[in-house]
């Protein structure tokens, strides 16, 4: 289905290595609110998606997370890229380093690696596109925290490209909601499901 373009959606060229932003930038890789969780949540979510024009959007988006997964490991290669020893140790960079070498690893700043409890994926529709609409919101907040701690350029740049993506999934999921919405039963909408009356008679 997928058809690989060898290049990055934006490109990252990073002059400086830096462990110590490679610390705080991973999180984005196999944090709570990264990009390796976003796109399997997305492009997992779209099978139980009864309406076409919201399994295409979960696609698209899902889809390009996965290019941001590719950015964000490209960042964490040329933040992490010929570090001698000392600047391992000065930065803290260590206690990644002991157990992954420079290899790029899905681990959120905290420590705690991947985890698919991250993956929200209920299959329903209004609890899967709400999931996704406050997941974009705190992967902004993520990259948001991010821009306040780092100061170099070279990797502000994509940083603030990548934020700027949130915003429009988020809006794309906003989207999703009201075609949901203007397609489903108002009746069934929320509150009530007729399936509940037959199964459960008072």
């Amino acid at each position: 289905m997928w058809i690989y373009d060898r290049k990055l959606q934006y490109p990252v060229k990073i002059k400086n290595p830096n462990a110590a932003l490679a610390k705080i930038i991973v999180t984005q890789l196999g944090g709570p609110d990264g990009e390796l969780a976003a796109s399997t949540r997305y492009l997992n979510q779209r099978y139980s998606m009864p309406y076409g024009a919201v399994t295409g959007i979960l696609t698209d988006v899902g889809t390009e997370e996965l290019a941001h997964v590719e950015m964000i490991s490209a960042i964490l290669y040329q933040l992490t890229r010929n570090l001698s020893i000392e600047e391992i140790k000065k930065s803290g960079f260590d206690t990644y380093f002991v157990d992954h070498t420079t290899g790029i690893y899905p681990i959120a700043a905290s420590g705690v690696p991947f985890d698919a409890k991250y993956i929200g994926v209920k299959g329903d529709i209004i609890a899967d596109l709400n999931e996704n609409l406050a997941a974009e919101q705190k992967a902004r907040v993520s990259y948001d925290n991010i821009l306040r701690l780092i100061d170099d350029p070279d990797v502000c740049d994509p940083i603030r490209f990548l934020r700027q993506r949130e915003l429009v999934h988020y809006q794309r999921f906003g989207e999703a909601l009201r075609i949901a919405q203007d397609n489903m039963d108002y009746k069934n909408f929320y509150g009530w499901n007729p399936s509940f009356d037959k199964n459960c008679k008072r």
